[in-house]
């Protein structure tokens, strides 16, 4: 029988390793962390993207994804436009130099994680994985109230 405590740390050791390691490697490349490269390819294309957007498509607080935003906005590589629906919230998108620091660190990325997960691997894990994190997100579970 599995046991699913063990399964639960595996995936969550794993993520975690695998983080550290891209991490190390984009900011040793391009200046940036792997969290900060998420964030940018979050909000890359996306039209009337906002904070609370973004703090529920990854369940994290809006105060954190603020945070966050705030950083990549000094760094140069976000633009707060405002909201013209709504003048309490502005909108999110990539600077030039957001959009060419993506362009340059996605590669790098993928290398990365072609290093742990073979396609075949991501293949077969893609679709559970996806199953998983929808019902979750359906149900409401794991997202933040603070």
């Amino acid at each position: 029988m599995t046991e699913l405590i063990d399964v639960f740390n595996d995936l969550v050791h794993f993520e975690t390793r695998l983080y550290n390691a891209l991490s190390e490697r984009v900011r040793a490349e391009h200046g940036l962390t792997i969290g900060q490269f998420g964030f940018l390819r979050l909000i890359d294309g996306r039209e009337n993207y906002r904070v609370n957007d973004a703090a529920h498509d990854i369940a994290i607080t809006v105060g954190a994804v603020s945070k966050a935003v705030d950083r990549l906005e000094q760094a140069g590589w976000v633009v707060r436009r405002p909201n013209p629906r709504n003048r309490r919230s502005s909108l999110l998108e990539l600077s030039p130099a957001g959009r060419e620091l993506l362009e340059a660190a996605t590669p790098t990325v993928e290398d990365g994680l072609r290093t742990w997960l073979t396609e075949p691997l991501a293949a077969e894990l893609a679709g559970p994985l996806q199953t998983l994190r929808r019902a979750m997100q359906d149900a409401g579970t794991g997202t933040p109230t603070g």
